[in-house]
């Protein structure tokens, strides 16, 4: 049982070790997840298959063929992507019997690697909350604290992992689906360039659909940075029906040591402040860097906040549309037509993004490839940029609350809701890798952690400077 409490990498290295067998590793994952419903983390198991799987996986590697990456690692897989005859709801009542007959490509290609799924992670209803509760399954709760949210949408995913039902799970990142769980549950988590792995077969869109958003990155979250990379591994590449033409080959990590990186820091922002906890931890941070030669930028911003996250929520809306039956979207479209120009309310502000003409799209797209250039430009004099995962540790959790209602609490003072993806959903418009990685627990016990942001194709960069700055992690709260 103390293995399982390992890293994934650790736990793959124990595998190869023979210090345990993929049946007895797979065998204590299933019966901590039965014997802590309490979590509700993993809603659907497949245990007699993945018992099934992990015998095959003890046989190859008797026999001496151990190829595969992942051979015998017990994972578990967000209930957005679909997964053949396994159920698959992504937390809706109408999918509640949808057992797919195919697997969505980054469930092959974890499987093709000898991962044994152990079962399916909680979800909102179709990924759309930053809280994890639905009507299916009901709320998971965050492990440190039942009382707080583990966020969402990757909720079910982050809390499997970081309450030892799972060393990894595989989930996706619109915004900030991984990177907030991950921050919530203090755990590890990466949002893939966009693009460089498939996301065929992720609900929402309907099941059977060839595309989904374009913003959504399907992803790892893990217990150190090495299991990041470890996933990264398998998933990264084209997709099947594009292998024939082109391959993926990332950059390396930009320096080797971590005073060879020089490092941006964005701590704080008027459009979205962060609490004294949050600021405390990027100052200590901000030391540590400095002590040991670090080169930091603390005043070169690579964008507007307030600009780049009315572009994303605009672009959100109206990729989010597609999934609308067309009695929903009539009624919006006949609801939009009757908008007075002047209206910005948050009502009319939605509803524009949601109807936007192709030629608005298209607007907007070319304004997000100004964004991209702006951070490219960015990226030429720093190597890596750290901000805030969120304002705050985990939030209360307010999954009876209607969500008009909710709202957070920063210093004291009642803030929006959705600012709790503010920071996160930088990257996400302009198709950045980015990770959150936890920085120790100093916030009434509830984890805390940071963002890193990296140029293009750079997420081996933001890989490596994860693995560097979880060393600064082990300091005693008082510290900041």
């Amino acid at each position: 049982m103390d293995l399982i409490r390992r890293s994934a990498s650790e736990q793959l290295d124990a595998l190869n070790r023979r210090e345990a067998s993929s049946r007895e590793l797979t065998t204590a994952h299933l019966e901590r997840i039965t014997a802590h419903p309490d979590y509700n983390a993993v809603i659907t198991l497949a245990a007699e298959d993945a018992l099934a799987a992990a015998s095959a996986a003890d046989e190859q590697r008797a026999l001496g063929r151990a190829g595969a990456v992942l051979l015998g690692l017990p994972i578990t897989l967000k209930d957005a992507l679909e997964t053949e005859g396994l159920r698959t709801t992504c937390g809706a009542a109408d999918l509640s019997e949808h057992i797919p007959g195919r697997d969505a490509d980054a469930v092959a290609r974890m499987r093709a690697a000898g991962a044994v799924v152990l079962g399916k992670t909680n979800t909102p209803p179709l990924c759309q909350g930053i809280q994890t509760s639905n009507e299916l399954f009901g709320t998971t709760p965050n492990p440190h604290d039942p009382h707080r949210t583990a966020g969402g949408s990757s909720g079910g995913s982050a809390a499997a992992v970081a309450a030892f039902l799972s060393p990894l799970d595989i989930g996706s990142d619109l915004a900030g689906s991984l990177r907030l769980p991950g921050h919530y549950c203090g755990v590890y988590s990466l949002r893939p360039t966009h693009g460089i792995v498939p996301s065929r077969g992720h609900i929402p869109r309907p099941p059977g659909w060839l595309t989904t958003s374009d913003m959504l990155s399907v992803g790892p979250l893990g217990r150190s940075a090495a299991d990041l990379d470890l996933a990264l591994g398998v998933l990264a590449g084209p997709a099947p029906d594009e292998a024939a033409a082109w391959r993926l080959d990332l950059p390396p990590p930009r320096h080797k040591q971590l005073e060879g990186y020089r490092i941006g820091i964005w701590a704080d922002d008027p459009f979205c402040r962060v609490d004294a906890t949050t600021r405390a931890l990027l100052e200590h941070v901000h030391r540590s860097l400095r002590n040991v030669g670090v080169r930091i930028d603390d005043t070169a911003r690579p964008v507007d906040m307030d600009s780049s996250d009315r572009l994303f929520r605009s672009l959100m809306l109206a990729g989010a549309a597609a999934s609308a039956t067309p009695q929903a979207y009539a009624a919006e479209v006949e609801a939009s037509g009757g908008l007075s120009p002047g209206d910005e309310s948050p009502e009319a502000c939605y509803l524009r993004a949601r109807t936007m003409r192709h030629r608005d799209w298209m607007l907007a797209h070319e304004e997000r490839r100004r964004l991209q250039q702006q951070w490219a430009a960015y990226f030429g004099g720093v190597d890596i940029l750290i901000t805030p995962a969120a304002p705050t540790a985990a939030v209360p959790d307010q999954a009876d609350v209607p969500v008009s209602e909710r709202y957070i609490t920063v210093d004291g003072q009642r803030r929006g809701y959705w600012e709790q993806t503010t920071w996160l959903n930088l990257a996400s418009p302009v198709h950045l890798p980015a990770a959150t990685i936890p920085m120790g627990r100093p916030s009434e016990g509830l984890p805390i952690g940071i963002q890193l942001i990296g140029p293009y194709l750079g997420d081996l960069t933001v890989t490596h400077v994860g693995r560097l700055l979880g060393k600064l992690a082990n300091v005693a709260p008082e510290a900041y």
